[in-house]
């Protein structure tokens, strides 16, 4: 551990069946904030999804904890080094579903989901002609940075993924699915939805864009700009290589820029990548239409 970074940045998930768990997600938040940490995390009947910060005692002993408890106890976490906390608030929250998908059928993940690829198998079959590499995530995630030669879909929420599914993807039904997500929770749900629309051959990142940056052999090669996260830092490095590039532009002039800003319009609030000439000349704004008359 860097001893100038006496945080940590943990992301997590499981999909499990969890007893009573609006009931857990009280006990959990009450748990949280005694212990001090901060953060957002998602429980459901179907399991558990966060990712928090704390200092580095704090973050080892909610690891710890949570795995005393018999269905947590193989979770699996992906931890950042920070200098400070990512987070401003603690919120544990009930929901229908950890990540919003919408659709009909269920799909569980411990049921059917597609094949899980390590780092290192990942970035064998991104290399291969005949795949189809599609970004999990929405299309201002993907802006930001993507797998190389992926699919940017044109989609602003999860919940929309089915339908664009269905309106562009019937083409590649037979051809290798390559699917990605931020840690991999996504995914599961993504590629149990192509295997039961019919694809043949359906497969996921384990542990998302995060895990693959982490992976001392691969160290993020093919995968190009930065990953967008749910906190502060808004964007971590992926590829730790001389191949690391900016895939993002400024929304206003078009330049490369990786700089993400909330738009001074309270009512909008709209985030977009602005550069800081035109963050200066737009004072804020996102747009012409936000701007002040």
């Amino acid at each position: 551990m860097n001893p100038t970074l006496e945080y940590s940045v943990l992301l997590f998930y499981k999909f499990v069946k969890i007893p009573d768990a609006r009931q857990f997600a009280q006990d959990h938040l009450a748990y949280c904030n005694d212990l001090g940490i901060k953060g957002r995390i998602l429980i459901a009947d179907e399991g558990i999804n966060g990712t928090l910060s704390g200092s580095f005692e704090q973050t080892e002993q909610y690891m710890r904890d949570l795995r005393q408890n018999p269905l947590f106890s193989d979770i699996v976490f992906k931890v950042d080094d920070s200098d400070r906390h990512t987070f401003k608030k603690m919120f544990v929250r009930y929901k229908k579903e950890l990540v919003t998908f919408r659709v009909d059928e269920e799909l569980d993940p411990n049921v059917i989901s597609g094949e899980r690829l390590a780092p290192k198998q990942f970035y064998e079959q991104l290399q291969r002609d005949d795949v189809i590499v599609l970004d999990g995530r929405t299309g201002y995630e993907y802006d930001i940075g993507h797998f190389r030669n992926s699919i940017r879909p044109d989609v602003d929420s999860f919940r929309e993924f089915p339908q664009w599914i269905q309106e562009n993807m019937n083409e590649f039904k037979d051809k290798p699915i390559l699917t990605y997500c931020t840690g991999g929770i996504r995914c599961e749900k993504l590629s149990g939805y192509l295997l039961k629309e019919g694809f043949q051959e359906v497969y996921q990142l384990d542990g998302g864009i995060v895990s693959y940056g982490k992976d001392a052999d691969v160290q993020g090669k093919l995968f190009d700009g930065k990953c967008y996260v749910f906190d502060e830092r808004i964007i971590v490095p992926i590829n730790h290589t001389d191949e690391d590039i900016v895939v993002g532009k400024c929304s206003h002039c078009g330049n490369p820029s990786e700089r993400f800003i909330n738009c001074a319009n309270n009512d909008c609030d709209l985030q977009h990548i602005s550069c800081e000439e035109c963050d200066a000349a737009h004072n804020g704004h996102c747009s012409e239409r936000c701007m002040p008359n």
